[in-house]
């Protein structure tokens, strides 16, 4: 599928990104990579992300209001735990996706008590430090690559109102990679090659089937929720597919770290 659509100006760009664990902040590299990108993004109005860590079944909203973090991971120094990032709410942005999903019937509810997890809250830390960018999270309500597709088709709209669509996983996510101490494992840099491939070919029916046309799929992601992002970002930025480009690439730990933007 090729796209040879203009891109409109002020339209904002889309993102997939591997956001990493909370160790992320101690990195020697990746906060610095994550910071030059945003660096080079238009300021967005706001932050409409959507994160491995958040599967809710029907389509929930995070806090519209600054909320305390959700810190979803256990067994960490105690410092991990006090990190805060008070983003300004996006009440008006909640109300915009409220529209657009439950227009093409896609049921909508609040969860007005639950921050920004670590899917979220860790990359933008180092992407908008100043936490002056309001943001509003959603759930995944399935895990299946069409479904959420259709789901960033509905938001893109969003884009050409200054709305930074951020789609939060790990391009390849296999726990027992972190124990893997001889390099990185074959299975994570074939996923890795294969999937930089389709991207740069516009392949979407293959990443849409990565589960049976991608090598290791089982091994890259024995669940799919990292992956899974990816079908958002998508979907929001089906009409120019042809501008696609990998931000970061390399590995962490084992784990395939590519980010791509579209716009």
């Amino acid at each position: 599928m090729q796209s040879t659509t203009e891109i409109p100006a002020g339209r904002m760009p889309a993102l997939y990104l591997s956001h990493g664990a909370p160790p992320l902040a101690d990195d020697a590299l990746w906060p610095g990579q994550l910071a030059a990108w945003s660096a080079g993004l238009p300021r967005p109005s706001a932050v409409l992300i959507v994160s491995a860590h958040w599967e809710e079944a029907p389509l929930a909203l995070g806090a519209t209001e600054t909320a305390p973090l959700t810190y979803d991971f256990w067994g960490f120094p105690e410092h991990y735990y006090r990190v805060r990032y008070p983003a300004p709410g996006a009440p008006a942005l909640a109300d915009r996706v409220r529209k657009a999903l439950r227009g093409s019937g896609t049921p909508v509810h609040d969860v007005p008590d639950r921050g920004l997890d670590h899917g979220a809250y860790v990359p933008l830390v180092e992407m908008y430090p100043a936490a002056d960018v309001p943001v509003l999270q959603i759930s995944m309500p399935t895990l299946d690559p069409g479904r959420l597709m259709e789901i960033g088709r509905r938001l893109a709209p969003l884009r050409d109102e200054g709305v930074l669509i951020v789609g939060s996983g790990f391009f390849t996510h296999n726990l027992a990679a972190l124990r893997y101490r001889g390099g990185t494992p074959g299975w994570s840099a074939e996923f890795d090659h294969w999937g930089r491939e389709a991207l740069d070919a516009q392949d979407v029916d293959a990443l849409l089937d990565f589960a049976h046309k991608s090598p290791a799929a089982s091994l890259a992601h024995p669940r799919t929720e990292h992956f899974a992002p990816l079908f958002v970002t998508l979907g929001a930025a089906e009409d120019e597919l042809g501008s696609q480009r990998s931000v970061i690439d390399g590995f962490w730990m084992g784990l395939a770290k590519r980010s791509v933007q579209f716009g």
